[in-house]
């Protein structure tokens, strides 16, 4: 079995009958990477996996440190052994080091998963925030305003994703230039 169907296998694994809506989610974001991989050259096998493996975290299994990003991250190198680049994009899809900061938990998150500066994370968060919770495509304007109405002010989610909308607006913007090229 070739990467992608693996990462596409133990998602489902971990996610469809437990969290079917996230299951959804991660199925849009799969299948939108799958569309632009072509612009990232060599890392275009490295985001389809990526891609579909991003929400993991949320499976009642792997829930430990209260972060979603940190806790898939884990499971993906110590449990699934994953490619450290898989792992380290996990870790910080859609700006989740503000998240993790908000949670007392960045400095774990960058001492085991450094921040991966590359067109390949911009690339994930695009596929992740231009994606709806039921797979939809959707923009990302509309993308940030659910979630921002899903979870109550003064929440961590909400917080994290309210102060990282700006850089989340640049990582759409940065990926759709790469497909105008």
């Amino acid at each position: 079995m070739d990467a992608a169907g693996w990462a596409r296998e133990l998602s489902e694994q971990l996610l469809a009958d437990v969290l079917p809506r996230r299951w959804n989610h991660s199925q849009g974001v799969g299948r939108k990477s799958e569309t632009i991989a072509h612009l990232l050259g060599d890392d275009g096998d490295t985001l389809i996996c990526a891609a579909w493996l991003h929400d993991i975290g949320y499976a009642p299994s792997l829930v430990d440190s209260g972060s979603h990003a940190l806790d898939g991250a884990r499971y993906l190198r110590d449990v699934a052994g994953a490619d450290e680049r898989i792992c380290r994009l996990v870790a910080h899809h859609s700006c989740a080091a503000i998240e993790a900061r908000n949670r007392g938990l960045h400095e774990q998150l960058e001492a085991e998963f450094p921040y991966l500066d590359a067109p390949v994370t911009d690339a994930l968060t695009y596929c992740d925030m231009t994606t709806s919770p039921d797979g939809e495509p959707t923009e990302v304007h509309k993308r940030l305003d659910e979630i921002l109405v899903r979870y109550e002010p003064g929440s961590t989610v909400h917080d994290s994703i309210a102060e990282a909308a700006p850089r989340i607006i640049q990582a759409v913007e940065s990926t759709l230039r790469l497909h105008d090229r």
